[in-house]
């Protein structure tokens, strides 16, 4: 599964940065990115998504993208990135955590997949600045 999630998400590559949208070739954010990559491996989506704000309740300090992450995946909490992790940023310190990626290779140098503002989606290395805003890692199975 996890070759799987890795072959969709970089069908997504070159995909233009859109808030809210999660359209292949067309647009999309990191959670449409995610989302069209559910959509691609698993079939259906296993909630709708409510409309969101790009600081994603920053504010109000609620967690609402950890939350959906936790009743769809499995979190890892030990062990070394495996392919087709998708992983959960804080984007600065204290902030929620409103960022997502795909773990897309180990060596021999990490890299993940995402749709980050002003590049859309693209493969990154997952240098020490991201893994330090690693928020959580969760691991995606059918059902």
């Amino acid at each position: 599964m996890s070759d799987a999630m890795v072959q969709a998400a970089r069908a997504w590559i070159g995909t233009p940065y859109m808030h809210q949208a999660t359209a292949k070739g067309i647009g999309c954010d990191c959670l449409g990115l995610i989302r069209g990559v559910w959509r691609d491996v698993f079939g259906e989506e296993p909630e709708a998504v409510p409309t969101y704000t790009a600081d994603w309740s920053e504010p109000q300090g609620e967690e609402l993208l950890f939350a959906a992450a936790r009743r769809h995946m499995r979190t890892v909490t030990t062990g070394p990135f495996a392919p087709g992790e998708i992983l959960l940023f804080r984007m600065r310190d204290g902030g929620v955590a409103k960022h997502l990626g795909l773990f897309s290779r180990s060596s021999p140098h990490p890299l993940f997949i995402h749709a980050y503002t002003g590049h859309g989606v693209i493969e990154s290395p997952l240098s020490m600045p991201w893994r330090r805003r690693i928020a959580a890692r969760f691991s995606v199975s059918q059902g």
